[in-house]
């Protein structure tokens, strides 16, 4: 029987999603978790691997166990064991194919920016000082994002990929007192995208970038022309979607 996990962390203390082999990770926390609660060897697989330092407000992952779970009472387990920083939503069945990454349809990511200093955000915000930015330009330039497909000059470089396809359906900043947030949305993403993405748009509000050296990065697929890639601590995945046909009826 297949269940997908729904989960939320705070990945400052994690060398990100997937397993690695010296450092802690949330998929590592999950599956010991789970392993101890199930007393069977656990292995769980993520909607996508965000890197070290990111967080996750809603992030899914799927395991596979011979017999039927208490799903609440797994659930509960489970919080009591994990770390603090580590939160298991729901746990739930569906489909015996259905898979947590190459079954999402729609994934959302915000970046977020403080403009100015805050003691208490230091691990969830970036902390921009002084810094003069045209928000307007910088929204002109995101929506330039929606009318283009390859985006290799925002991946990082010695990833392994097929394709660097993406289909953007959201792109935009909002400013709330001195909070400004990067909203981001796309069938799927690459690997370091949306920070490469932010810390390009930055130059752009900065006037280091037109919107026209904006479009020619784009067009270069060459990650050596866009801007550096913004912090790992201000980035959140915060939606993945899903057919509603991998859901079993119970």
């Amino acid at each position: 029987m297949r269940y997908f996990i729904e989960l939320a962390y705070k990945g400052t203390n994690y060398h990100g999603w997937q397993i690695q082999p010296n450092a802690i990770s949330v998929q590592e926390c999950i599956q010991k978790a789970l392993s101890i609660i199930l007393r069977s060897t656990i292995e769980v697989s993520g909607a996508g691997r965000t890197d070290a330092g990111v967080h996750a407000e809603q992030l899914f992952a799927h395991f596979d166990f011979p017999s039927e779970i208490n799903s609440e009472e797994t659930t509960y387990k489970a919080n009591a064991v994990l770390p603090d920083d580590i939160t298991i939503f729901k746990i739930f069945r569906v489909t015996e194919n259905a898979h947590a990454r190459f079954d999402a349809e729609n994934r959302s990511y915000e970046y977020r920016i403080l403009l100015g200093r805050n003691p208490f955000d230091i691990e969830t915000t970036w902390q921009l000082i002084n810094k003069k930015l045209n928000i307007e330009k910088m929204n002109m330039a995101a929506q330039i994002l929606l009318t283009y497909t390859d985006f290799q000059c925002f991946s990082r470089s010695n990833t392994d990929v097929r394709t660097y396809n993406c289909k953007v359906t959201n792109a935009e900043w909002k400013l709330n007192g001195n909070s400004l947030i990067f909203y981001i949305s796309a069938d799927r993403f690459l690997r370091n995208m949306v920070r490469a993405i932010v810390g390009t748009l930055i130059d752009v509000g900065e006037g280091k970038t037109t919107i026209k050296q904006f479009i020619e990065i784009i067009k270069s697929k060459d990650r050596c022309k866009a801007g550096p890639s913004a912090p790992a601590l201000g980035l959140f995945l915060t939606n993945v979607t899903y057919p509603k046909s991998i859901l079993l009826n119970e």
